[in-house]
């Protein structure tokens, strides 16, 4: 049976130095290929952007009056409504 050669500390290290770097890499690659594509600026319509704006006049209200401590709770009672959820979504995310 052959002699197994022993591997010294600096070989060790070089090779744990190596297998970190590729590591390192690795997960950059994977990073930056999995970021998400850019929205492309789409058409808000005058009754969403007319809704959004009467929910920052009501937020900054809230806001002037005491902080964040309260809860505000946003309705809308006309049936034919255009449905702004995307947009309303879009307004919360930037907003915080």
């Amino acid at each position: 049976m052959p002699k197994l050669r022993r591997m010294g500390r600096q070989t060790w290290g070089a090779a744990w130095a190596v297998l970190c770097v590729a590591g390192l890499a690795g997960t950059a690659g994977l990073k930056a290929s999995s970021a998400p594509d850019p929205q492309p600026n789409s058409h808000v319509s005058a009754e969403c952007r007319e809704l959004i704006a009467d929910i920052e006049r009501q937020l900054d209200k809230a806001r002037q009056q005491g902080g964040n401590d309260g809860l505000l709770a946003f309705s809308r009672q006309q049936p034919n409504a255009e449905d702004c959820s995307d947009e309303l979504r879009d307004f919360f995310r930037k907003d915080r």
